[in-house]
């Protein structure tokens, strides 16, 4: 019995200690996340469950905030978005209030669709998808006129080598 305490001491930590996923649940979620459209029958024939005890579990996944929401993935160039820029920020100012004026800042632009606070040198990483580098500028200058930064650089992404939208499921 002393063995076992030990095993369970040496277990990480979770962030939810009382939701505990079995693989069923990750194996649905992995389904999920590669089609949310796939029919209920074909993701209870994958998971070997009926199809009424898959869609219990999607639910209780979906009530207890696994599943966030269902989404579509637009191909960016049928939508005239080829280009990504990463953008790394520096600012003078990291009072609690100006993080707020940034949140919203960046938030009302929709070319910007990732913000990042980072360590090290610089305090901000955002990735924005334009249709072409000269957007940048119109980007660059909406920003610039809703908040104060202290230093911002560009680096133009010449290649995507992984897009992926599908978050692990087997650490939860």
């Amino acid at each position: 019995m002393v063995l076992w305490r030990k095993r369970l001491a040496r277990r990480p930590a979770s962030l939810h200690p009382d939701i505990m996923l079995d693989t069923r649940d990750q194996d649905i979620l992995a389904l999920l996340q590669d089609d949310a459209d796939m029919p209920l029958a074909a993701i209870a024939a994958r998971v070997s469950l009926s199809a009424s005890a898959c869609s219990r579990r999607i639910q209780r996944l979906e009530a207890e905030g696994h599943i966030l929401r269902r989404v579509a993935v637009l191909d960016r160039a049928r939508m005239n978005l080829p280009t990504t820029i990463f953008v790394v920020v520096k600012t003078s100012r990291h009072q609690a209030g100006w993080l707020e004026e940034f949140k919203a800042a960046i938030s009302a632009i929709p070319e910007i669709v990732e913000a990042h606070r980072l360590t090290g040198n610089f305090d901000y990483i955002l990735k924005m998808v334009l249709p072409n580098v000269e957007h940048y500028d119109t980007v660059y200058k909406r920003l610039v006129s809703r908040i104060e930064l202290a230093e911002m650089s560009a680096y133009i992404s010449m290649e995507t080598l992984k897009f992926a939208t599908a978050i692990p499921t087997r650490f939860s």
